[in-house]
């Protein structure tokens, strides 16, 4: 029997629909037509943090269409706001922790790639990434085309008067707003990737992570590509997700991965002309990106791929521990192989999962759980690759309980890292030594684990998934979103609950069970008897 809690959350959800809606949430109709779904009102955590603001809006408070500040605005402005204030951590080193010595920058927890590269890479000098030689061992930029075509840019907007250090400040200002840009773009594509949930957003745009590392590396670019390529996913445009998704990868290896997932579930829907096309359309724009800097640099353009082979155990991995707990150093070649297996072997899970899994899982889940799967089993976990699953969380499992709990486990990794750092680069070894970074790391693995579980059981227990209780399937699916299965391991095909041709004859699809083949009887004209379960339960 449902709390008197449960009853008054969905009492209200159905008041705010209006007299016409349909009581139950399994027969609601089309996800367009639907009023927003309110984490305040489904989430016990979200509920809580908005006492800080007031409380969750009540049923007869004041509620104004089409103003300015609509959810998506606010989760935007909210974005940019957070963006700021990681700035505003940075300031200690853009002062002058940067340029007086080395521990100072990771005592102060705010150490950036962006200025040291800035006369690391040759930009200083006016070197052109890719077709220039560098001094030194690395002799050629290490970073794929379309990131140093962004890193490039920036420098051409740097005036190179005044001394190096105000160089690296102003070069590390032009790439924060060119980030913050970036940062706007996730927020909105994040909020409207699921029509009827814009405020999950706000996940991404509070995360405390990814104010700490925004402005670490490069990485928005290819997060923000990402995320634009799954809004175009979620509005049935395959092309335009292939392109960007292509670009993205021109920017960051793991937006490739995405494919993966996508070529399962095109193959459990039998949606293998949209897979096609995305797939074209993301080895085109892949091509055309680097295909010119290909022939007219090969030697700059691969050192992106042979430094990423080459390179040794580094910090964040398992890897790493396993060689520190036990003293051996790895060859690099035998911890290729044995990354790449795992990975394998993570990717032969994802694939069970998606073609045995009760319900089709939804695009999100499957793409945060390849993309965790490559974080987990890499040899080397910069602090800023958590930008890479923030958002994929926030559409996979937008839960803010176990959004905080993984956070929170990477708050503690990024402050780990530089703490190890000032350990070991200090002549006092002031920090944290070895064993204590070997905790920050195994709270970084652990935590993203769990949030991996937590989506495994929402993929195995469909009707627990916050994002489907409201009767929806999968909205960022776009083509997959309600289509039948044509393939499931087993030969158990299954109709996605609120199917179109159900939901316009009000019949009643259970998760797990064949549309019925019989004349639907008419929708009750009164509330069910027992609400859905809460997203904040179990």
């Amino acid at each position: 029997m449902p709390s008197a809690e449960e009853t008054s959350v969905h009492r209200d959800d159905r008041a705010e629909a209006g007299p016409d809606a349909a009581p139950d949430a399994g027969r609601a109709a089309a996800s367009d037509v639907r009023p927003d779904v309110r984490p305040t009102r489904r989430d016990s955590v979200a509920a809580a943090g908005s006492e800080l603001i007031g409380g969750p809006a009540g049923r007869y408070a004041l509620r104004v269409r089409g103003g300015y500040l609509t959810p998506v605005r606010v989760v935007a402005l909210t974005a940019i706001g957070m963006f700021a204030l990681g700035m505003v951590q940075k300031l200690p080193c853009y002062n002058w922790a940067w340029f007086r010595g080395t521990s100072s920058q990771y005592t102060r927890a705010c150490y950036s790639d962006i200025p040291h590269l800035y006369l690391g890479r040759g930009f200083s000098e006016g070197l052109l990434p890719y077709f220039d030689r560098l001094p030194g061992d690395m002799e050629y930029l290490e970073y794929p085309v379309l990131t140093g075509l962004f890193m490039q840019v920036a420098a051409w907007l740097t005036p190179s008067d005044g001394s190096i250090q105000h160089q690296e400040q102003v070069y590390w200002l032009v790439n924060a707003g060119m980030l913050m840009i970036c940062t706007a773009v996730i927020a909105v594509c994040v909020s409207r990737t699921h029509r009827r949930r814009p405020w999950d957003a706000l996940l991404v745009a509070l995360a405390p992570a990814f104010a700490l590392t925004a402005t670490i590396n490069w990485d928005l670019l290819a997060v923000a590509l990402t995320a634009a390529a799954m809004l175009m996913w979620s509005r049935s445009r395959p092309l335009a997700f292939g392109v960007l998704i292509g670009l993205a990868t021109a920017a960051k290896l793991y937006p490739v991965l995405l494919l993966g997932p996508l070529l399962l579930l095109c193959w459990r829907a039998g949606k293998w002309r949209e897979f096609g096309t995305a797939a074209i359309g993301a080895a085109g724009a892949w091509l055309v990106t680097n295909l010119p800097v290909m022939l007219a640099a090969p030697e700059g353009w691969k050192k992106f791929y042979t430094f990423s082979q080459e390179r040794q155990i580094d910090f964040g991995s398992f890897w790493l521990v396993i060689s520190q707990r036990t003293g051996e150093s790895f060859e690099v070649e035998s911890v290729n192989t044995a990354a790449t297996l795992l990975m394998v072997i993570a990717c032969g899970g994802i694939a069970a999962l998606a073609l045995a899994a009760p319900r089709r899982p939804r695009f999100a889940q499957l793409a945060f759980l390849v993309v965790a799967a490559f974080i987990l089993t890499n040899k080397v976990y910069s602090p800023q690759y958590v930008l890479w699953l923030i958002p994929l969380a926030a559409l996979a499992r937008p839960r803010w309980r176990d959004f905080l709990i993984w956070q929170a486990c990477q708050v503690a990794y990024y402050l780990g890292i530089w703490m190890y750092l000032a350990y070991t680069t200090s002549g006092k070894h002031q920090g944290l030594p070895p064993e204590g970074y070997q905790l920050a790391i195994a709270a970084h693995l652990l935590g993203t684990l769990y949030l991996c579980a937590m989506v495994v059981r929402d993929v195995l227990r469909p009707e627990r998934d916050g994002v489907r209780q409201d009767g929806s399937d999968d909205p960022s699916g776009g083509v997959l979103d309600r289509a039948p299965d044509a393939f499931v391991l087993g030969g158990r095909r299954t109709e996605p609950a609120g199917a179109p041709e159900e939901q316009a004859r009000g019949a009643r699809v259970e998760w797990g069970t064949a549309p019925p083949t019989t004349a639907p009887t008419p929708a009750p004209t009164t509330a069910p008897t027992k609400a859905p379960p809460r997203d904040d339960e179990g």
